[in-house]
């Protein structure tokens, strides 16, 4: 122990943009990362990424021909491709979180 503080203590604080600060090092989760890998590149986002941002938020449901993403009170029906069609992931961002 030095001036009193134990160095043992990790004190974590809520930044702004879902980033926590741990030990004067910032570090982003990894839904928030996700994130911004999808909106970085919106014209080739992999089918994977794509569902893991929708599962991280609501769910998805199978329809009878398309999957339908369901978020909050929000639906979208999506084709699935690879890497999906950039409507779908403009549409998935555009959703108010």
């Amino acid at each position: 122990m030095t001036d009193g503080i134990k160095y043992d203590t990790i004190i974590r604080k809520e930044a702004k943009g879902g980033q926590s600060c741990l030990g004067g090092l910032h570090t982003m989760s990894r839904k928030q990362k996700l994130l911004d890998k999808v909106r970085r590149n919106i014209r080739n986002v992999p089918l994977e990424d794509f569902e893991a941002v929708i599962k991280t938020y609501g769910y998805i449901e199978e329809g009878s021909k398309h999957p339908k993403a369901i978020i909050g009170v929000h639906t979208m029906p999506y084709k699935r491709g690879n890497p999906v069609k950039s409507c779908y992931v403009k549409e998935l961002l555009d959703i108010d979180r």
